[in-house]
């Protein structure tokens, strides 16, 4: 076995989970990866991806010069490009001279509403609070969002709304001090490993109860006391029907609704017609299964909730998280050790991007952009005139996008984001960029989203740089730099910083909002300097375990729990709900409901998993389905089939699938060659913006082998 030159200690960054990583090094090369058994979050424990999931570092399709566009493309007229003449290599001072030029440029003819850019949950606190802070005090907008509009959202306004809040409540590893838990909408097991380890523990070796709410037949039903498969967008009959039973039996915790809530009167009065007879009628689960699970939950001890994007990627997202919420409420299942309200968050720093402002409403630490005590106190921190910093909400990510044409937005600058693979509906995602002035791409690889830039900034990885990242129980946790940049390549804080000084120069401003910092440390305390949820972080009290926020000062040991005496709202709140229908049901013509989601092999838009060797675990897409359904359409496992909706449709090979249940098929969000955002509905979420994910409607025909798409099909990856 090598012996490694230096072992660097960092955090994965992959899913939100955010396990410790020993990077084992030799000749500046990563050759294997592992992680102590005292760390705090995963005890050694790494899933696939953390353990082996690394060597796109390496690959040769990295871009590590800066590239310019040979001819600038046209807004109306703009094309996703594949070919290497279309693009020249640059030095840095050309390509961000020119980004800064034409950034400034539509600035000063249309004004601040005309630019925006997306953050990235994949880089670091620092990365994300800079980006926001450019545009926000040179560029004067609030266009600032990241994927959170794409995975959580409706969690996030959902517990804003109820709570005062938006992060996860308890600590993930309580679990095992749960008597009894939900999982919902979440396919832990592929899409939160270690968690899910945990969670198994919890039922084999403490005793809790699992209660599984979801359409798939997840591995986590193996362990669970009771499986609801409800059909895809009818969370809030099930949920409602739950505290219903809770109500009518006289199980709610009358103490705990006295002392920290409001709204229970007329909520209890809501719950009437949400019956568990109502419930199974819509959703399909057995009106016992929904009693059995609202009185296994309301007895626990300690009962807890943990929820995936099965809840918020839904049109009524919110109201869907809101029905999770007051199931906590009525029963006073929060606020005290192996309780809670825990939605798991999907990509590494997703959490962490929201907290440092990376949203159209909030600054960082939630202070919203339209509060004037908000606004003031960071035109202090970034030397902004008083009255100069917008005080306007901004546009979510898939308003940015619709907003894309002339007079609306102009100019794009993307951090690590790939819209064209995760935006809802594709070829309108695909329309709306072509309208685009002006796209900056700053990444590893030219993806489907960067092919249509005009300037490509590579930056580095998380293995090439330092800073934090925040996981999904708020626990922030350091990232360490473990080998040189490759080629050019440049940490994304420093080309944000280099970038900021030129637009800085040319817009005249006589006072500089500040953009030398001795490093990514100074950085992060510019942030919590203001907010002050972070104030007692530093790097040196979290060099080997990482703190769980709010950390108000620096004697403050964390918080593994929230909300044990009160709610930043004052009272928790209750809000009657109604039944909505997902935006488009089955019918003759389209007779399946597809839903998507991740697996376990991969990761997001596939940027990084499809240039690992990751990808021959998992090579190619496949639409999950279940055997009364192939036998329906004639199909048998490896079959091509074409899926079609109508926005699109794709062909793949199927799969008849035990996870599958009739009426429901499943495709996973990775794979270009089959994108199964082409067939989703941009339908959103009226509170959160959120797009329906979960539910489109689709059908199924027997397809020709020869129209099965290959990666190169796309033209985006394997350029560079």
């Amino acid at each position: 076995m090598l012996t490694p030159d230096r072992v660097v200690s960092t955090t994965c960054p992959y899913c939100g989970v955010g396990c410790n990583l020993q990077l084992h090094l030799r000749d500046d090369f990563i050759y294997r990866v592992t992680s102590p058994f005292d760390a705090v979050v995963n005890q050694g424990n790494l899933c696939v991806k953390g353990r082996f999931g690394y060597d796109y570092l390496y690959h040769p399709d990295r871009v590590t010069t800066p590239l310019i566009r040979v001819t600038p493309q046209q807004a109306g007229r703009r094309t996703q490009a594949f070919d290497r003449s279309e693009w020249r290599a640059a030095s840095w001072d050309e390509a961000l001279d020119y980004v800064a030029d034409r950034l400034v440029e539509i600035y000063r003819r249309d004004g601040s509403h005309a630019l925006a850019c997306y953050c990235c949950a994949k880089a670091t606190n620092e990365d994300n609070y800079l980006l926001q802070k450019l545009f926000r005090a040179l560029f004067r907008t609030n266009n600032v969002d990241h994927c959170t509009r794409l995975c959580h959202a409706g969690s996030v306004v959902a517990l804003q709304l109820a709570l005062g809040t938006s992060a996860m409540s308890n600590t993930a590893s309580e679990v095992i001090h749960n008597d009894c838990f939900i999982v919902t909408g979440s396919n832990t097991t592929e899409n939160h490993p270690i968690i899910a380890l945990q969670m198994k523990a919890a039922v084999r070796e403490h005793g809790a109860k699992l209660i599984v709410i979801d359409p798939r037949r997840l591995e986590l039903c193996d362990y669970a006391a009771l499986w609801l498969p409800l059909k895809p967008g009818t969370n809030v009959p099930v949920f409602s029907a739950m505290a219903h039973v809770i109500v009518a039996e006289g199980l709610v915790n009358r103490a705990f609704i006295d002392a920290r809530t409001t709204g229970y009167a007329e909520f209890a009065r809501s719950l009437e017609k949400f019956t568990p007879a109502y419930a199974e009628a819509i959703s399909g689960v057995d009106r016992a299964l929904i009693v059995e699970a609202a009185r296994m939950y309301a007895t626990a001890r300690n009962g807890a909730i943990y929820w995936g994007m099965g809840i918020s990627q839904l049109s009524h997202g919110t109201a869907s998280a809101l029905g999770l919420i007051h199931l906590a409420l009525l029963t006073g299942h929060i606020g005290r050790e192996g309780t809670g309200l825990n939605p798991l968050r999907g990509q590494n720093n997703v959490q962490g991007a929201s907290d440092a402002g990376a949203m159209p409403f909030h600054y960082p630490g939630y202070m919203p952009v339209d509060s004037e005590e908000s606004a003031v106190q960071w035109e202090r921190a970034w030397r902004v005139e008083p009255g100069g910093l917008s005080r306007q909400r901004g546009l979510t990510t898939t308003e940015i996008l619709a907003h894309a044409h002339p007079g609306g937005v102009c100019a794009l600058y993307i951090m690590g984001e790939n819209p064209m693979m995760t935006e809802p509906n594709l070829n309108v995602t695909r329309q709306h960029m072509e309208q685009l002035e002006f796209l900056v791409a700053q990444d590893l690889f030219i993806n489907e989203s960067a092919a249509f830039a005009d300037v490509f900034l590579p930056a580095v990885s998380w293995a090439e740089k330092e800073g934090t990242f925040t996981n999904t129980d708020r626990r922030v946790q350091r990232v360490r730099r473990a080998i040189a940049p490759r080629g050019q390549a440049r940490p994304d804080n420093e080309i944000i910083c280099d970038l900021a000084r030129r637009i800085e120069q040319r817009l005249g401003r006589e006072q500089s909002a500040g953009w030398d910092y001795a490093g990514p440390e100074a950085i992060y305390r510019e942030m919590a300097s203001v907010a002050t949820m972070f104030a007692g972080i530093t790097y040196a009290r979290i060099d080997k375990t990482g703190l769980q926020y709010p950390v108000p000062d620096g004697n403050h040991s964390g918080t593994p729990f929230l909300f044990a005496d009160s709610f930043p709202s004052g009272r928790g709140r209750f809000f009657p709900l109604e039944y909505v229908p997902v935006a488009e049901e089955p019918d003759e013509e389209f007779p399946f409901i597809l839903t998507t989601g991740r697996l376990l092999e991969h990761w997001h838009g596939g940027t990084m998993t499809r240039h690992s060797q990751l990808d021959a675990l998992y090579p190619e897409p496949l639409v999950e389905l279940h055997e009364i359904d192939a036998a329906r359409c004639g199909v048998k496992t490896g079959d091509a089939v074409r899926v079609a909706s109508r926005r699109g449709q794709v062909t793949l090979r199927a799969s008849i699938s035990p996870k599958a249940t009739p009426g429901i098929v499943f495709i996973p969000m990775h794979f270009t060659e089959a994108a199964a955002n082409l067939l989703t509905i941009d339908a959103l979420d009226p509170q959160a913006k959120i797009p329906e994910f979960k539910a489109c409607a689709v059908s199924i025909q027997i397809g020709d082998a020869q129209e099965l798409a290959h990666p190169e099909a796309m033209g985006a990856r394997g350029r560079y």
